[in-house]
């Protein structure tokens, strides 16, 4: 097996043009595919971890039937919130707990009226992992002695023609389910750029939700953020042993939408990958080929010699494989010096609109990110793939008659 490599690679080099040619097609195509896989992976990390600020945490703990009416934000206080919230803070990958009432209600101005959600949380708590309160654009962001108080987005204030000062009449359902109105006074507006996920929520402090929603020292939710996205299924699991009398949900499971956008997305960038890959591949199958027919001369002198046909298939085969390990190894240094630097300074995306939800949640900026696991899968994948668009040519060659490749010209 030694001598079968150290013949391969003086073969790889022996027409250093040729594989000059296939090195390059391969480190290009290996460094887009891995900035590619760094970009997806930098805008899943900035779209799930936005989403988690803006819809209330990476978990949600809840009173029983919750989640079977949460589409209603159905009005079920937690039985002993602070109990959820000291079991929470045990948890060390928990970042931070708190306290949340979610209702339905109307939001009204001089004849404009609206249908919203009404979150009330505690400021104090949500102000440095608020989303909301990093893109104040009037006003400021809600306080904890705040009364009669409310934020709202630039897409419902546009609606209700109203600015930071002005006052509306908002309708909230209360805990007997009688319908509550109250006054109140617009103390900040935020902008997301994305005027149907602003026009539908109105923010508020929980002291004074608790009085006007008939919920005095209660919540109906205890919102809980974690240190990274992705360990919310173990925590799940965790906190719904613990806590056996309520129910424990993820945003995803409360947001549905938001992952089947994100698995159609998933599904467009594989195919985007495999395409690179197969442009890839069909390159190293064009210099394979050329190389058999190059050398059908000296396939026939190595048959004169003895070497068998699956011998003469497998050396074919380890060049190829030689080709691609060289190739995966400069290709992911590159890529991953690139996705190290780029990653630095991120990637702007401001100015872009027409995104939708999805564009409001990646943000202006992304950060692409890839994994050492990743670079090792990717080159692992071109080194396969170098030695499968090698098996055609090898088993070429392996077929020849010694005679006929001898005379061959």
């Amino acid at each position: 097996m030694r001598n079968s490599i150290k013949l391969a690679w003086r073969n790889v080099w022996r027409n250093w043009r040729r594989t000059a040619i296939a090195l390059v097609a391969i480190v290009l195509g290996l460094i887009l595919l891995i900035f590619f896989d760094g970009l997806i992976k930098g805008s899943d990390q900035a779209i799930f971890g936005n989403a988690v600020r803006l819809y209330g945490g990476n978990l949600q703990v809840h009173a029983p039937g919750f989640r079977q009416k949460a589409s209603r934000y159905p009005l079920l206080p937690l039985d002993n919130a602070d109990t959820v919230l000291q079991t929470v803070r045990l948890q060390p990958e928990v970042v931070n707990v708190t306290q949340r009432i979610n209702t339905a209600g109307i939001v009204s101005n001089r004849g404009n009226t609206l249908r919203v959600a009404i979150t009330a949380i505690d400021p104090a708590a949500e102000a440095p992992l608020s989303i909301q309160a990093e893109n104040i654009v009037q006003g400021r962001f809600l306080r904890l002695e705040d009364r009669d108080a409310i934020l709202i987005g630039q897409g419902m204030a546009d609606r209700l023609q109203v600015q930071v000062g002005d006052r509306v009449n908002l309708i909230g359902r209360r805990k007997n389910e009688a319908m509550r109105q109250h006054t109140m006074t617009i103390v900040g507006i935020y902008n997301l750029g994305a005027p149907e996920i602003e026009k539908g929520i109105v923010y508020m402090p929980l002291a004074d939700a608790q009085t006007l929603y008939n919920l005095r020292d209660q919540a109906t939710e205890a919102v809980i953020f974690l240190q990274k996205v992705g360990d919310e299924e173990r925590l799940m699991n965790t906190l719904q042993r613990d806590l056996p009398s309520y129910e424990v949900d993820t945003w995803k499971t409360l947001r549905p939408e938001i992952t089947q956008t994100m698995q159609t997305k998933l599904a467009v960038t594989t195919f985007f990958g495999i395409v690179i890959l197969l442009i890839a591949g069909i390159g190293i199958l064009n210099l394979m080929l050329m190389a058999s027919f190059e050398r059908t001369r000296e396939m026939g002198v190595l048959a004169a010699l003895g070497m068998k046909g699956r011998q003469i298939m497998g050396l074919f085969l380890l060049e190829g494989a030689l080709i691609g390990v060289v190739g995966a190894l400069i290709g992911c240094s590159l890529g991953g010096l690139l996705i190290w630097w780029v990653g630095r300074v991120g990637i702007s995306f401001a100015g872009t609109s027409g995104l939708g939800e999805i564009g409001a949640l990646m943000g202006d900026r992304i950060y692409p990110a890839v994994s050492l696991g990743d670079l090792l899968g990717r080159g692992a994948l071109v080194v396969v793939i170098t030695a499968l668009a090698s098996l055609f040519p090898a088993w070429q060659a392996s077929r020849r008659e010694p005679a006929t490749a001898l005379h061959h010209v």
